[in-house]
């Protein structure tokens, strides 16, 4: 499993967008479970204030919740280098998370590290409005992720 996690952060360094869509096909095949958060968008916004992070446990699995400028976002809340929780960090003025201990910073969208120091990505997830209210999607066989050995 690492071996593949190593190859698929170096193929898509190298090769770019070609391997993160076959990386996304390979993610829309999983199944996607779903969880209530909200009642609304109003609720969500009172809950999440703009510019902040919430910290949201969805049974074992803990998850980073950001509201930035540009919307509502979700993304794993350990920081792939040294397992830091997210939360506990800061948004900036480019849609990244910073992590609270090595100043890790990760697009909120892709989950991308951008601080250049060679952390693998976080895993996203996805938000929806349903006739329900807003839902959170999270891939049931994930597993949580581990310290990774190769960034600095």
């Amino acid at each position: 499993m690492f071996k593949i996690r190593l190859y698929l952060y170096f193929a898509t360094t190298v090769y770019g967008s070609n391997v993160q869509l076959l990386i996304d096909k390979t993610m829309a095949q999983k199944k996607l479970k779903w969880y209530k958060l909200f009642e609304n968008w109003e609720e969500a916004k009172k809950q999440v204030p703009l510019n902040s992070l919430k910290k949201v446990r969805i049974g074992s699995k803990t998850i980073c919740l950001a509201h930035t400028k540009e919307g509502f976002f979700v993304v794993d809340n350990e920081c792939t280098h040294m397992r830091a929780s997210l939360t506990a960090g800061r948004l900036n003025d480019f849609n990244e998370v910073i992590c609270p201990w090595h100043d890790y910073r990760f697009c909120l969208k892709t989950g991308e590290e951008k601080s250049g120091k060679n952390a693998r990505p976080l895993l996203t997830h996805k938000l929806e409005k349903t006739t329900d209210g807003i839902k959170l999607g999270v891939y049931e066989d994930e597993k949580p992720s581990e310290k990774d050995e190769f960034s600095y």
